[in-house]
């Protein structure tokens, strides 16, 4: 009679545990794809922490996702505070939108009384645009036509400008305008190079005062095809050959922030002083 062979006691079941495994690591890969679809910063935490739990308890990646000391104790922002592009950052402070609007609102007061003269002459404007608040400089009371170089008899003016403008903690972006007439003569080929030598020009005469550091100016030419008015009449041509001053925040894209400093500010006020 013909023994039977013994059993080992091998488990032939065994490629289930890593069966297992697979299908939890795809289960979290989909879970990520699906949470990185939403705008939700907060669930997007949430689902972070869980999938980082269930990695560390399965003793997978144990280092993987974890959140980092200096991390610890914010607090992601809530439907209540979302993330937008006037979320504004200060140095270590974070300003809300409505203490931005204020401290804006206040640097437009001051600037229509100090350039309440050439606002009265329609060679200056100051209102709030899409990006913050804009001093307009029309090319009629700053610069001949077709030069980039700003009358002698302005430079008082946009030294004074400067030095306001230095007493914010806020950049200030230099744009130059022109209308639609095609241009060429000896100094500029093209209305792109005339309204970025004018913009560069002003950022120059600001750079020399010494009032507002480097790192918050910029310059920009945009020739005609960021028109305030028609260039179909005189007049509108008239108002689209410009150097607008915009003074915008600094801006980040924060997911998340120290508790209670939503709505405090560091920044210095322009006073009449």
């Amino acid at each position: 009679m013909r023994r039977a062979e013994p059993h080992h006691g091998s488990n032939r079941e065994r490629w289930l545990v890593s069966y297992a495994d697979f299908i939890t690591l795809l289960f979290a890969f989909f879970v990520v794809l699906y949470a990185s679809s939403k705008a939700d910063q907060k669930k997007q935490a949430q689902v972070a922490q869980a999938i980082d739990s269930a990695f560390h308890s399965l003793g997978i990646f144990p280092e993987a996702g974890r959140v980092p000391s200096n991390l610890k104790n914010m607090s992601v922002f809530s439907k209540d505070q979302p993330i937008s592009p006037m979320t504004i950052v200060m140095g270590e402070d974070v300003l809300a939108p409505a203490q931005v609007k204020e401290d804006l609102d206040h640097v437009q007061q001051h600037m229509q009384r100090l350039l309440a003269d050439q606002i009265a002459q329609h060679t200056v404007s100051v209102q709030m645009g899409k990006d913050g608040l804009v001093i307009s400089l029309r090319e009629a009371g700053f610069f001949h036509s077709g030069s980039a170089t700003p009358e002698t008899q302005t430079l008082p003016v946009l030294r004074q400008i400067a030095e306001a403008l230095g007493k914010t903690r806020y950049d200030l972006r230099i744009e130059g305008h022109t209308d639609n007439v095609p241009i060429h003569n000896a100094e500029f080929d093209s209305n792109w190079e005339l309204s970025s030598a004018r913009a560069t020009h002003l950022a120059r005469i600001f750079l020399a005062t010494g009032a507002i550091p480097p790192s918050r100016i910029s310059a920009a030419g945009y020739a005609e095809f960021h028109p305030v008015a028609s260039n179909d009449t005189a007049a509108g041509r008239a108002q689209n050959r410009r150097v607008d001053l915009v003074i915008v925040p600094q801006t980040k894209l924060n997911l998340a922030m120290p508790d209670g400093d939503a709505t405090k500010g560091n920044w210095q006020r322009i006073t009449d002083d």
